[in-house]
């Protein structure tokens, strides 16, 4: 069998180019992004950098042609919430329907389950059929639906939120070890940066 041209490796800021061009329709064309203009490469890099700090940021390439990525940010900023992350991923249309997004978010949350985050969720804008059949497929559940809660292209939109467990289920009252920051846990593996061995 014919190995898989689609590889995952960790995003580089020199990557930022490439995902300002994946995610630019999504802003433009789209409900998916409440963005309203879309960033440019600049942005995207700070963004990149900002999240590669603390979470993995990953980029899904087919031979050297970027088509896709994933990364993980902060549920919310108040300290309670630290062991829970939001989750994001983003494929170019010419590349859906190839399980592109499936694999990275695999990658993603075993990146993750190591650095101790306990759970995710993401926020999908509705309809969107298809995004929230990927994320049934791999485990979350739905939380609840915000109604109305967003304006873009002259309506207003629900969002739906949807959340899983990150490893295995531990309902249990004892605090949990700290989260690792997404440096520190490539230095502990030995992983170089711009490449992931999970």
């Amino acid at each position: 069998m014919a190995s898989d041209p689609v590889q995952v490796r960790v995003a580089v800021p020199q990557d930022a180019g490439k995902f300002a061009e994946i995610y630019r329709p999504y802003v433009t064309q789209s409900l998916v992004s409440f963005e309203e203009q879309a960033p440019c490469a600049q942005e995207m890099e700070r963004r990149v950098r900002a999240t590669l700090a603390y979470a993995p940021w990953l980029t899904a390439a087919n031979a050297d042609e970027i088509v896709g990525y994933a990364y993980a940010s902060r549920h919310r900023e108040r300290a309670g919430y630290r062991w829970a992350v939001d989750v994001s991923v983003y494929v170019r249309p010419d590349f859906h329907r190839r399980g592109i997004g499936r694999k990275l978010y695999e990658e993603l949350f075993a990146i993750l389950e190591r650095q101790r985050y306990r759970r995710a969720y993401a926020g999908i804008a509705l309809p969107n059929d298809a995004s929230v059949s990927l994320h049934r497929a791999l485990g979350f559940e739905e939380v609840g639906v915000y109604r109305r809660v967003g304006w873009k292209m002259g309506r207003w939109l629900d969002v739906v939120w949807l959340g899983r467990n990150i490893g295995p289920d531990r309902d249990d009252d004892v605090t949990p070890p700290e989260p690792i920051p997404f440096p520190e846990l490539c230095a502990r593996y030995s992983w170089p940066l711009p490449a992931i061995h999970t």
